[in-house]
């Protein structure tokens, strides 16, 4: 599609032309005129007698528009449509501390689909994944980015009208940095920062220096969530006990000081403070949380709170809770999620359920800025580009007055990403199989346990046992296979979800067969098994791995790969040991296997007998062994 621009593009050129090759587009003066001009807070996009139109009122509104404009206008009839931004920012959170540290040409394909959606923010969390100067070991061998990457993230960004910024921790989830021995002056407890201290706070003042430096924003998130162990560690020691909201309020103070001083503009997470006021005192989302006009007092007001919530699907639970934060008395952000933590997937069905009810509710209750997270916990098995359809959907709720339209978003997707609406969805399969319908409300990730449980432990056979897992995974592939296309650019993501698939139809119930053939004392079986089935498992694990490394290599620093490098390790060299065992059993060898002696039982009460799901575990080396992975004497 030829177009020639007519108007002040001078904002828009550098933009433009990042976005020639998305679109397909030639900016050529035997084009289609498309006339640009500024409107007052509203996206006007049409064409009229063959003669196209952008009237945009923020630079980032340009940039949907072009895309609506290509969108619409590919046949060159008569149209008209008009939208208006129902949040002032919107954008993603990328977690780049749990291994996965996008290489700055990642993040730049991203921020290209972000301005196609329309979004105008986005945040970078990093706990120790940048540089400090004179701390060494802050994100060492961790693929920290340096000041001259972040600031060629911020350009790049900005030039769609993307507002970059960082997000940090300055209290706890510190634990990377903090395990290393020779900056131990700064540890509290395994996780947490000594606060109080003198070089701690220098430190903090370090980071914020040193990060808010390449960045244009003035924001900055300050982080300070899920603290419990605030004020127990060498705290104690040194000081006695103390009230956390004590310990809280004043390291707040003293952080803000900081931030007040280089004039920045902060936020933090809300949770602790929710938490404080809980009659248990840790739960975030306890129905009898009143905070108190004393402890509201006591918090400064020039500090924005971040809401965050990722599994409620009901709008009265949102209602409610952001009814609990009002007493704060301090501006509310919103902070949802698109599920891609803790599996190999995302969870569409429970992902896009809570974001609708949330951003319902945000609209409703006056929220203005709204951010989707995309966390990496445990490794970062699975990666934000998969989460492209969730992102679309928040940035057409950010455009609709409502809930989106599915088959606008399906078309918007298409455009936007080139991969279809209903090739994503199939992801959440993964995840969402028998036992775990409808839609994987209660957040089972068999996905992951499947691939890495052992096979004569089955930890996990109980919570599966009789579901048709195998069969599950068989068709998913072949679905998976079926929409794929091998023209798009995004085509390639598709492949380690099939190959994983190729291996959970032989490995998701090869424990179940294991035990019931021991159980029969079926020797046959079970040599057939250790000579066939088990080494086309690890075949299957062996493409998966093979597959994974590219994606992985192609889009994140090697730092962190050498993790699930290890656990496809530990899957490969399980099943060779296993096949070895089986075999001196059935030849007479051995007279027992003892793990096949154990009773199996559910691995936790998150399990289909009570109605919550196929299962749940957060941490690789509680599904690969119930053995001791590491040994700490003192978390503290």
């Amino acid at each position: 599609m030829r177009l020639r621009f007519t108007g002040d593009m001078q904002e828009l050129q550098a933009g433009m032309e990042a976005l020639v090759g998305e679109l397909g587009i030639q900016q050529s003066q035997a084009g289609v005129e498309v006339a640009v001009e500024k409107s007052v807070g509203r996206l006007e996009v049409g064409i009229r007698g063959g003669a196209a139109y952008i009237r945009y009122g923020a630079k980032h509104q340009f940039f949907r528009g072009l895309g609506l404009l290509i969108q619409r206008g590919r046949d060159g009839g008569d149209f008209h449509m008009e939208e208006r931004q129902q949040f002032d920012t919107i954008g993603p959170m990328f977690d780049l501390s749990r291994n996965g540290v996008l290489t700055v040409d990642s993040f730049k394909f991203m921020l290209r689909k972000m301005a196609l959606m329309g979004m105008n923010s986005v945040m970078l969390y990093l706990e120790d994944t940048y540089e400090i100067e004179g701390e060494a070991y802050f994100g060492y061998m961790r693929g920290r980015y340096s000041h001259d990457e972040l600031k060629e993230i911020d350009d790049y960004a900005h030039q769609f009208g993307i507002e970059a910024f960082p997000s940090i921790q300055t209290l706890a989830h510190l634990e990377e940095f903090l395990k290393w021995e020779p900056v131990k002056a700064y540890k509290d407890t395994k996780g947490a920062l000594l606060v109080g201290d003198e070089h701690t706070l220098s430190l903090v003042e370090n980071m914020i220096k040193c990060i808010s430096a390449p960045f244009r924003s003035r924001k900055i998130h300050i982080g300070m969530d899920e603290a419990e162990e605030l004020g127990r560690g060498k705290y104690l020691d040194r000081n006695g006990y103390r009230s956390r909201l004590d310990i809280m309020v004043e390291h707040l103070e003293a952080v803000l000081d900081i931030v007040r001083g280089l004039g920045l503009k902060p936020m933090m997470w809300s949770d602790m403070f929710l938490k404080l006021a809980s009659t248990t005192g840790e739960e975030y989302y306890n129905a009898d949380t009143q905070i108190s006009e004393e402890m509201a007092s006591r918090i400064p007001k020039d500090v924005d709170m971040v809401y965050w919530d990722y599994n409620h699907t009901e709008q009265s639970t949102y209602e409610a809770l952001i009814a609990k934060h009002r007493p704060l008395g301090c501006n509310l952000v919103f902070a949802g999620a698109v599920w891609v933590f803790n599996t190999f997937g995302v969870n569409y069905g429970l992902s896009l359920q809570a974001t609708d009810s949330a951003l319902q509710v945000c609209k409703k209750e006056g929220i203005r800025e709204i951010y989707a997270t995309m966390w990496g916990d445990d490794g970062m098995e699975s990666n934000p580009y998969i989460a492209l359809l969730g992102l679309q959907f928040y940035a057409e709720h950010a455009y609709t007055e409502g809930s989106p339209d599915q088959e606008w978003l399906g078309e918007r997707v298409k455009l936007c990403t080139g991969i279809d609406a209903e090739a994503f969805l199939q992801l959440k399969y993964l995840d969402e199989t028998p036992g775990a319908e409808p839609d994987n409300a209660m957040q089972s990730n068999p996905s992951k346990f499947l691939l890495y449980q052992d096979v004569l432990l089955g930890l996990f056979d109980k919570q599966i046992e009789g579901l048709p897992m195998a069969k599950h995974y068989a068709e998913l592939e072949q679905r998976i296979a079926s929409r794929r296309d091998s023209g798009a650019e995004l085509d390639d993501l598709f492949e380690v979800p099939q190959k994983l698939c190729a291996v959970l139809k032989q490995k998701s119930e090869i424990g179940i067969q294991l035990k019931r053939a021991y159980d029969a004392g079926d020797k046959a079986e079970l040599k057939r098994i250790a000579q066939e089935v088990l080494p086309s498992i690890a075949e299957a694990v062996s493409e998966l791995r093979a597959a994974h490394r590219k994606q992985w290599l192609g889009m994140y620093k090697p730092f962190g790969w050498e993790v699930i490098d290890i656990r496809y390790g530990g899957v490969v060299s399980r099943l060779d040991t296993a096949g070895m065992r089986l075999l001196e059993y059935a030849e007479g060898r051995i007279d027992r296997i003892e793990e096949l002696e154990q009773e199996r039982l559910v691995y936790s009460t998150v399990n289909r007998f009570n109605n919550k799901g196929a299962g749940w575990c957060s941490y690789y080396y509680r599904m690969a062994s119930p053995n001791v992975f590491f040994h700490v004497i003192n978390p503290f």
